[in-house]
């Protein structure tokens, strides 16, 4: 165990203790875990003040200083606990909740260990670890040891000293608590009681399937040397065509009937504000998913070029309402489908859209940047490496493609390449079943972050499209400035338009509006006529 690359990289930020290849935790700790688990009658854990006692006690024992926590949490802990649960909920959580997560972490160790046991014979040596940025890797967690990593959380066990400076967001749960007592909403107290209601149903019923945690970069690392980062000639010149576009004016992403991979509109720091005050559309499906909370702990901030796909996530609770309107409605019960690695058919994808960008936003860098960002997401690493040696197997470099020899169809290079394409694009659909796998998103980057709702549906098109995704379901949350969006989608579809055009309207466009020659949205500058504007069209310039 000590000689082990993966663990060496996550152990500091870990609590347990490490000694002679063995997991532990010392004795201290280990006596205060057993009294927990044996009950409130030998514990006399009984109400939030003294269970956050007896987390300080364990803290100490940790040698974990108690000026890291937020100064409010005892306080949260105490509001949460002993005043805003029934006093029937406060006796179910202290006699059968503390003890349950009591006995679960004192497991800790040894499901670490077994852990990396599994990892050298079904996950080719490679076990839980920091995936730090430009580094794309993958990290297969049961959801027992995600359970027990989220109950130190809940307990504040886990280090903190050096996170700020890995970029690495909180993983302890004291802000969550101190926020409360801070500034009491009933949206923070909604948000903790579905992280309470997780811990009591995984107490009762604990699950037994596997996450997936991946972080993809582009270009993925080792092969730079064989394709460069797509550039605006590899859009320009895409000659892929346009999936098909579904518009849902209702519903919500995570309630999609398919398997399509449904877009996180993250924060670049994974969970965004999901422990602090934060309740939009990323820290809500943390908090109806918590199992999503793990990747925090070993997962640092993404860079342009990167995202994160997480799969096999466990819906727990239900909702009704947004932001300030949020509140946690009873249980879920999540009936999704089981892979072959034991992991639930659900497949998030966090990508983090430009922050405040106003007029910036129509910047061809920036739309770039933008699209870069959804492409990482959308494609599938085993795609990407297959780009790769198609170019490998032609004998391109990197000097001589610049990307847009995959659709470029004037050369013969092109055709030989494009005809590779076509034939893998179809393997990969017979291996994908029908590559049904769609991609179920919305208004990424548009609400707290300010962006152009039209801007980035056309953006998101493209690059599901790109990535060869078989369909792209939008969900605009009844947002006016998308009413439209159906009907040019199916314009735009009935004319048979690439990857390619569509790009170098919307380049088009984004040129106009950066230099003021335009103030309309995309949908009315493409198709005014629906506007009432009479039938003038902007139509992509002939070849």
């Amino acid at each position: 165990m000590e000689n082990r690359q993966d663990l060496t990289s996550i152990l500091p930020y870990l609590p347990v203790v490490m000694r002679s290849s063995t997991l532990f935790w010392p004795s201290q700790v280990v006596e205060a875990l057993k009294a927990l688990s044996s009950g409130p009658l030998h514990s006399h854990v009984d109400s939030g003040h003294i269970l956050f006692t007896a987390i300080e006690d364990i803290r100490n024992s940790l040698s974990l200083s108690s000026t890291s926590l937020s100064p409010s949490t005892s306080l949260g802990y105490s509001l949460f606990f002993d005043e805003l649960l029934t006093r029937e909920e406060s006796r179910k959580w202290f006699e059968e909740g503390v003890p349950a997560l009591g006995s679960l972490l004192l497991r800790l160790p040894s499901l670490l260990e077994a852990h990396y046991e599994n990892a050298d014979q079904v996950f080719d040596g490679v076990g839980l670890r920091m995936l730090d940025s430009q580094e794309p890797g993958i990290v297969f967690l049961s959801q027992e040891l995600i359970a027990a990593l989220l109950a130190c959380s809940l307990f504040c066990l886990f280090p903190d000293h050096d996170r700020y400076m890995k970029q690495l967001q909180i993983i302890n749960f004291d802000q969550l608590f101190a926020s409360l007592y801070e500034d009491y909403s009933q949206k923070q107290e909604n948000k903790i009681r579905c992280i309470i209601h997780y811990f009591q149903r995984i107490s009762s019923d604990m699950p037994k399937g596997v996450v997936s945690f991946e972080r993809k970069v582009l270009p993925f690392k080792g092969h730079a040397d064989l394709i460069s980062y797509p550039n605006s000639n590899f859009w320009s010149t895409s000659a892929i065509p346009l999936c098909k576009f579904e518009v849902h004016s209702s519903g919500l992403i995570e309630d999609q009937s398919g398997d399509a991979v449904e877009v996180d509109f993250a924060n670049k720091y994974l969970g965004g504000g999901a422990l602090g005050r934060g309740c939009v559309q990323e820290e809500i499906r943390f908090m109806i998913s918590p199992e999503l909370i793990a990747g925090m702990l070993f997962l640092p901030a993404m860079e342009e070029n990167e995202a994160i796909d997480i799969v096999g996530i466990e819906r727990f609770s239900s909702y009704t309402g947004y932001a300030s309107s949020f509140r946690f409605s009873g249980d879920y019960v999540d009936g999704r489908d089981v892979d072959t690695l034991g992991r639930r058919k659900t497949r998030i994808v966090a990508i983090d859209a430009l922050c405040s960008p106003g007029m910036r936003q129509y910047r061809e860098n920036l739309v770039l940047r933008e699209i870069n960002k959804a492409f990482c997401g959308f494609l599938y690493q085993f795609k990407y490496q297959k780009y790769q040696k198609i170019l490998q197997e032609n004998g391109w470099s990197s000097e001589q493609f610049d990307a847009s020899a995959l659709t470029h169809m004037g050369t013969s290079e092109g055709k030989i390449l494009n005809h590779e394409f076509r034939n893998f694009q179809n393997d990969y659909q017979r291996m994908e079943q029908g590559n049904n796998i769609g991609v179920a998103t919305g208004n990424w980057g548009c609400g707290a972050f300010g962006g152009d709702p039209e801007l980035k549906a056309m953006i998101q098109w493209l690059a599901a499209s790109q990535a060869l995704r078989p369909f792209i379901a939008y969900y605009t949350f009844g947002l006016e400035a998308l009413q439209n969006l159906e009907e040019v989608a199916s314009w735009i579809l009935s004319q048979k338009w690439t990857v390619g055009d569509l790009w170098n309207m919307l380049i088009e466009y984004s040129t106009k509006r950066s230099k003021g020659e335009t103030t309309v949205g995309f949908l009315r500058w493409l198709l005014p006529s629906l506007y009432g504007h009479g039938a003038r069209l902007n139509l992509p310039n002939s070849p």
